[in-house]
């Protein structure tokens, strides 16, 4: 039988460009392919030009079609609004103490009340409420200011110790050491009085001495039996609550230097009806009296 004829594929050419001796072949991309990029150069100049795309300065380009996702959300925060302002303005002028009987409202002011701790609380106190080193529990029943719901709100709306709000709790503690109003001896012995009175001293040698000397010059603000006073905003020493830590050389630290956290005033960034909603959130959470 004749063999069949071996066809001999045609060589590819070159582009005529040569390094060291190495050609390149000419291998044009298939037409399908370049026809795909044409259009996705084309469709790209059309979003650019109707859609926000290239980055200034101060903003992006508009676009357009002058669309925008921040006028999207907005639009949609304004329909949700829209559709509880009966609610809110039911809650705004609830009494507080009553928002438990309607359980609609009750339930709308926890949700709503979660929603705003999230979003301006949770920062300090912790997304569970639970708190950390010098940002309050607000789970447990250790309150500065007292842990019923108009307390609450009271704090809630003006703040702690900020200079912004003229109704802000205040409290200051004196820096006995720093100020040298205590010699540090004296520190050591008022500071083994107070652990004493919650557990045990790192030194009982010293806590006798040291009761003279919390009775000369802390009773007046933490009472004679340490237990505090909420009017003003003097912590219980008795009950191992300690919002800094309780341990020898935390509190030598708090007597030398004292403590002075601030917390915002709230009432001129939430509303009347979200105010109530936090506060509600917050006395439900366990530790609200």
């Amino acid at each position: 039988m004749a063999k069949k004829p071996v066809e001999k594929k045609e060589e590819v050419k070159t582009t005529g460009h040569s390094w060291d001796g190495i050609e390149e072949f000419n291998n044009p991309l298939p037409r399908w392919w370049l026809w795909t990029l044409y259009a996705c150069i084309a469709w790209a100049l059309v979003y650019v030009t109707l859609y926000p795309a290239w980055p200034m300065i101060n903003g992006a380009t508009p676009g357009l079609l002058g669309w925008s996702t921040r006028a999207n959300v907005a639009a949609d925060i304004a329909e949700v609004n829209a559709k509880n302002e009966v609610i809110n303005a039911k809650l705004a002028a609830a009494d507080l103490t009553m928002i438990a009987d309607d359980a609609e409202l009750n339930t709308y002011a926890v949700n709503a009340g979660s929603a705003v701790f999230l979003t301006w609380c949770a920062q300090c106190h912790g997304s569970g409420a639970a708190g950390a080193k010098g940002y309050p529990n607000l789970l447990d029943d250790d309150w500065l200011w007292g842990g019923d719901i108009e307390a609450i709100k009271t704090t809630i709306n003006h703040g702690v110790r900020n200079e912004e709000d003229d109704d802000a709790r205040f409290s200051e503690m004196p820096a006995f050491g720093r100020d040298e109003l205590l010699e540090k001896e004296e520190i050591a012995q008022v500071v083994n009085f107070v652990m004493s009175l919650s557990g045990d001293a790192q030194d009982a040698s010293l806590v006798e001495a040291g009761a003279v000397v919390f009775e000369d010059n802390c009773a007046a603000c933490h009472a004679d039996d340490g237990t505090g006073d909420r009017d003003q905003g003097a912590p219980n020493l008795t009950d191992a609550i300690w919002l800094y830590g309780g341990d020898h050389d935390t509190i030598t630290a708090t007597v030398t230097n004292a403590r002075y956290g601030v917390m915002p005033n709230w009432n001129t960034r939430l509303s009347a009806a979200q105010i109530n909603a936090v506060a509600t959130y917050v006395h439900q959470l366990g530790g609200g009296e």
